[in-house]
């Protein structure tokens, strides 16, 4: 199992002016203590399940990139971006291909229908309807493909219209960075998972099963091998910095292994905190590398 560090609080004690050399050390701890993988928020606002609207939330693909510079292994990507956030061509693919390339080929795609409508509307982003959304998703990840590709020919879609999608560099990791559809939706995310993606990002809970079975068929139904699908979920729990507290986690993720899952996203309460990231890493990734 791999182990990944999702960091979605920047509300942190000493506040914005030391959030810079902050979150570097926080990085520089996961990328040397053994996790596979960074993921930050992208959102414009804090979502309600961590904190008030108010508090601090950083963009995200600029905060990847100032990672990017500060890491050497890790793969880095968002949790992911909504897809009416940015236009998929022009945008978030030249974006998410320009991270590729400065990062040594370490970008990941992470990309979902998106459902924050208030934040949408408090900055004036077209909020689409969610069958609106949806659509555009399926696009968006058929122009990364064919940008990815290197496929020049114009696409036409009902949402979305390039006369030429050149993609120029072209991204490190071939045939193209790894591609995240976040969300349990089963009669369309998941679908788009099996259609699209390299990897998908389910939510904790009693019903993963039944999700797993769900986009299993969906793999049949579009002749994708099941298998060639990484299964991630977070793990959002607080977390006791003891033996016993590092076990009682080990004991969680070997549940999630016997599932299917084979990475599963971190996030702690105390994301500041290098010493603890480290310490988390160095203490649980060994003794999950075998499920």
């Amino acid at each position: 199992m791999k182990i990944g560090l999702a960091i979605g609080d920047f509300t942190w004690p000493s506040g914005p002016s030391q959030l810079g050399p902050e979150l570097a050390a926080v990085a520089r701890a996961a990328d040397t203590s053994g996790y596979d993988s960074l993921w930050v928020m992208d959102h414009f606002f804090q979502i309600r399940m961590l904190g008030p609207v108010e508090n601090e939330m950083l963009e995200g693909y600029t905060t990847l990139a100032f990672l990017a510079g500060i890491t050497s292994r890790v793969q880095l990507g968002t949790q992911v971006t909504g897809v009416h956030y940015r236009h998929p061509g022009v945008v978030l693919l030249k974006i998410v291909t320009t991270l590729d390339v400065l990062s040594g080929g370490r970008a990941a795609l992470g990309i979902g229908a998106g459902w924050n409508e208030g934040e949408s509307r408090a900055l004036g982003v077209p909020f689409p309807t969610t069958s609106e959304r949806f659509e555009q998703l399926e696009e968006t990840l058929q122009i990364a493909h064919q940008m990815w590709k290197g496929d020049e020919s114009p696409y036409e879609g009902k949402h979305f219209h390039l006369d030429r999608p050149l993609n120029s560099p072209q991204s490190l990791q071939r045939p193209h960075p790894p591609i995240l559809v976040g969300g349990g939706g089963e009669k369309k995310t998941l679908r788009l998972v099996a259609q699209y993606a390299d990897a998908c990002n389910i939510f904790p809970g009693p019903d993963m099963t039944h999700k797993l079975d769900v986009l299993r068929a969906h793999c049949d139904a579009v002749g994708r091998d099941y298998d060639e699908i990484q299964k991630t979920t977070a793990y959002w729990e607080p977390i006791e910095f003891t033996d016993q507290g590092i076990e009682q986690v080990a004991e969680k993720l070997a549940d999630y292994a016997k599932l299917g899952i084979q990475a599963v996203h971190m996030s702690i309460r105390e994301s500041h905190r290098a010493d603890l990231v480290q310490q988390l890493g160095e203490r649980l990734i060994p003794a999950v590398a075998d499920f």
